[in-house]
């Protein structure tokens, strides 16, 4: 990829600005339009991530900077009925619902149901509007910009979930959020600017569920900052199983108080091109942070996790479990730094990112980074690469099961200790039903 292509991709979304200016209706007075203003500038500079970054060393995003990207509030959004969101939606439990289009919240698709008295759950659009003040000192000041594609996010954030639940309060129902992306004529970039907080001593489960609507190629670029405060419970679940045109960005970045606990699940199956950065800061002693990550890939899918773990303050625990299951030509990167800072001592942390290749062709490259400051602590990393075990389906046929479903059920069991960790019985279930449609492999019930 040379130069030309980045000063094209920059020249282009630099150009849409002031058509998306022009939609902004009065926003352009806000404080979140400041925010824009400055990553605007900081896009005209800074240039699209290439293979001599050293982050993203095993991933190409040459084929993402070849199409000129429509933000989705300046490209003709489709018309989805409700109906037609019910098939994408995870079911058999009780939830708030809450859908954006491209990246845009589309209240009429939103169910959201009785919120404790201060809760909020809605689109960043609006709370910028109409409640600026619940929101302006949360807003971009976890995420700083590392490259392009987190300057444009932020020079066209626009919209986007925000949870905000205040001290104190237990919100029972978890939050599922519809990602539907989908275009008929433009080639879209939808751009969520995500938020979650939540207060002392609260406690918020929050389902993003990314899904493609028709077979366009299209581009999502996402944001997503989370705060949790003492003693706060945080999980967040992120499924994405967008087609296989589509592209897949996201930046989540997290921060942690004394004594809360942050948990993420990451189930990556769809997209042509996926990369996940998931950060977290420890800001205070006894903090808990559970990553867990599956990624299925056939076909040429590219799928790239990049964690890291803020080891800041002592007496602080992380567990990190990453599995991939690679098939025909598909390829995964697993890169999981954890930094342990001079004056964090007595931190467990641990890491295990473990790969089978269904295929012959099928590859992984795998880094993990374990940067220890401090003397007294735990630690522990490790990596494994390897097929299925011949042993064993061995073992499994020769009670008379046949060879695809023998197959299935050692799929099943790699993938378990990851899908175990689900809180939500339905959506565990659901999940795993996914795993062997994506792979079209015989099902096998979790027992």
């Amino acid at each position: 990829m040379d130069n030309m292509e980045h000063k094209s991709a920059n020249e282009w979304y630099v150009s849409k600005f002031k058509v998306f200016e022009d939609k902004l209706n009065g926003q352009s007075k806000s404080f979140l339009h400041d925010i824009r203003k400055n990553a605007l500038n900081n896009l005209v500079e800074l240039s699209f991530p290439t293979n001599k970054n050293e982050e993203w060393k095993y991933t190409n995003v040459a084929p993402i900077l070849k199409h000129n990207f429509l933000p989705a509030i300046i490209s003709t959004l489709p018309k989805i009925k409700k109906e037609e969101t019910k098939q994408f939606l995870f079911k058999n439990f009780d939830y708030h619902l809450v859908v954006f289009v491209n990246g845009l919240f589309a209240e009429e698709l939103s169910e959201i149901g009785h919120l404790p008295k201060g809760v909020i759950v809605d689109g960043l659009n609006r709370i910028a509007k109409n409640n600026p003040g619940s929101i302006d000192k949360y807003i971009n000041k976890l995420s700083k910009i590392d490259n392009a594609f987190n300057a444009l996010n932020t020079a066209y954030s626009y919209d986007g979930l925000v949870v905000i639940v205040p001290e104190g309060i237990v919100l029972e129902k978890p939050i599922q959020v519809l990602y539907l992306n989908s275009s008929k004529n433009d080639l879209v970039l939808s751009l969520p600017r995500n938020l979650v907080v939540a207060g002392k001593n609260s406690q918020v489960s929050v389902i993003a569920n990314y899904h493609s609507y028709g077979d366009k190629t299209y581009f999502s670029n996402i944001i997503t900052e989370v705060y949790a405060e003492e003693n706060a419970i945080v999980d967040l679940y992120k499924t994405q199983n967008e087609n296989d045109e589509s592209y897949h960005i996201e930046k989540v970045q997290a921060i942690q108080k004394k004594n809360s606990v942050f948990n993420h699940y990451n189930i990556n199956f769809g997209g042509a091109i996926v990369r996940n950065d998931i950060n977290t800061m420890h800001d205070g002693q006894n903090v808990e942070t559970h990553y867990y990550g599956l990624y299925l890939a056939h076909g040429k899918q590219h799928v790239d996790n990049h964690t890291f773990i803020d080891h800041a303050k002592p007496n602080c625990m992380s567990n990190e479990l990453y599995k991939g299951i690679l098939d025909d030509n598909s390829r995964g990167v697993f890169n999981g730094k954890i930094i342990v800072r001079q004056d964090a001592q007595k931190t467990n942390a641990y890491q295990q990112n473990k790969t089978i290749l269904l295929s012959k062709t099928a590859t992984i490259d795998t880094k993990p980074q374990l940067e220890i400051f401090a003397d007294d602590v735990k630690c522990s990393h490790g990596a494994t690469v390897g097929h299925l075990d011949d042993t064993s389906e061995f073992y499994i046929r020769s009670r008379g099961v046949p060879q695809e479903l023998a197959k299935s059920m050692l799929i099943r069991a790699f993938a378990n200790d990851v899908i175990d960790t689900v809180k939500i019985e339905p959506l565990k279930e659901q999940i795993n039903h996914m795993i062997f449609e994506h792979l079209h492999r015989v099902e096998v019930e979790n027992k």
